[in-house]
């Protein structure tokens, strides 16, 4: 005999964009009963950085869960990026102009950490029923909602579905028809070391652009007492078409590469080397339809040149929330109504999607990386604009103009 759930949005997925929207529905007063396949605390394979836009949407979201995160005991606050040009040359990009004064702009925090914190806050709010070590195995839509079948005795009966459950979404691909593409998804590996030298005090993370890796790159991100989520990522289809594995060629690079070597001398690894999937925004997906709203991952929202997708995750977990809200006050939840949410997501996501979209496909080049890296450590103005475009998208858009190399060239002043 089934266990019969009834409710008015149900949520899949208990990651960040998950507990993010049943957050922000609990604040709405709507219900919702949320489904997540393990138990927490789990582990998620990931870079573990927290940028800017996903602290303030947490303190937008709670106060009280981001003063969690930032003086969490595993947390490291971060000031800024060093990226590292295939020429060996790096140039330190801040967040902030004022490093070191007041609070970091962001934070790197290892995802078993803060899921757990974010799946225990979700825990507490009002009108959120959760469901642990359960997944949704076939959905059946209805004249009024979805019934959800479950692999336990759990049925789940919900006017709408909200789908947070990650790159290797059922909902997204089955019922959504989302497709996996090589071009539009990337393959990651990331492992865990204690040793590595020469981690940035400011916790500044390390984007490592190798001739070798290129159009993909190597990170390694700072934690506490001498730990670092050191990892490597590139698009699939390049994967493919060199018959590379990213797993063997970490641990050779680490061991081998002139740049790195002597770095990992006598680090040690903690566990091993774990992979993920990473569904690109390089290509804009429809992320909703009838009674149905696809949050972060599930939805290919990852950043197709940083490979960031917590922030996409949270920021569209509040917006799949407030509409799905709407819909239900209006008594639509037909795709039609469903429609506001992408035009919400793309509107607040787009522009910067598109730019980074275009800085992946100009990251195979190592001269142009080379060329801005020594430009901008011999100019200060150039380093400065390239810090500014952490927080301006106008800025960041004359990343994609000819005319912003060939004044570089030329020497000229950077002008609009």
């Amino acid at each position: 005999m089934s266990n019969m759930l009834t409710t008015q949005v149900c949520i899949l997925g208990g990651g960040p964009g998950g507990c993010t929207a049943a957050l922000q529905l609990a604040k709405l007063g709507v219900e919702a009963v949320l489904l997540e396949k393990a138990t927490f605390p789990r582990d998620k394979v990931c870079g573990d950085a927290l940028s800017g836009k996903v602290m303030r949407t947490l303190e937008r979201l709670d106060t009280d869960l981001a003063e969690k995160v930032k003086n969490d005991a595993h947390s490291m606050p971060s000031w800024g990026v060093t990226f590292v040009a295939p020429s060996g040359r790096a140039l330190r990009v801040p967040f902030s102009r004022k490093t070191g004064i007041g609070e970091a702009p962001g934070v790197i925090l290892p995802r078993l950490n803060f899921d757990a914190l974010l799946f225990e806050r979700t825990k507490k709010a009002v009108g959120v029923s959760m469901i642990e070590g359960a997944t949704a195995k076939k959905f059946q839509r209805n004249a009024d909602g979805w019934t959800i079948f479950t692999n336990s005795e759990i049925e789940i009966t919900a006017s709408i579905i909200l789908d947070a459950s990650g790159a290797n979404s059922q909902f997204a691909r089955q019922v959504a028809g989302l497709p996996m593409e090589p071009r539009h998804h990337a393959a990651g590996v990331r492992a865990y070391f204690n040793g590595v030298k020469g981690l940035d005090p400011q916790g500044f993370i390390e984007l490592i652009f190798l001739k070798d890796l290129l159009p993909g790159y190597l990170w390694i991100f700072p934690l506490p007492d001498g730990r670092a989520n050191v990892g490597m990522g590139m698009r699939s289809d390049v994967v493919k078409k060199r018959r590379l594995d990213l797993k063997a060629s970490m641990s050779e690079l680490i061991a081998e590469h002139p740049q790195l070597k002597e770095r990992f001398a006598e680090a040690n690894m903690e566990g091993t080397i774990q992979g993920m999937g990473l569904p690109l925004a390089s290509k804009r997906q429809k992320l909703s339809g009838d009674g149905y709203l696809l949050v972060g991952d599930a939805g290919h929202l990852i950043d197709p040149f940083t490979g960031e997708g917590i922030s996409h995750a949270m920021i569209s977990g509040v917006y799949a929330a407030e509409v799905a809200t709407t819909m239900l006050q209006n008594g639509d939840l037909s795709a039609n109504a469903a429609k506001a949410y992408d035009a919400r997501v793309w509107k607040r996501l787009g522009k910067e999607l598109a730019i980074s979209t275009r800085l992946q496909q100009m990251a195979d080049k190592p001269w142009l990386f080379d060329f801005v890296v020594d430009r901008a450590n011999k100019n200060p103005a150039l380093a400065d604009t390239i810090s500014s475009m952490f927080n301006d998208i106008d800025l960041r858009e004359r990343l994609k103009k000819p005319g912003f190399y060939m004044d570089l060239m030329l020497g000229r002043k950077l002008g609009a």
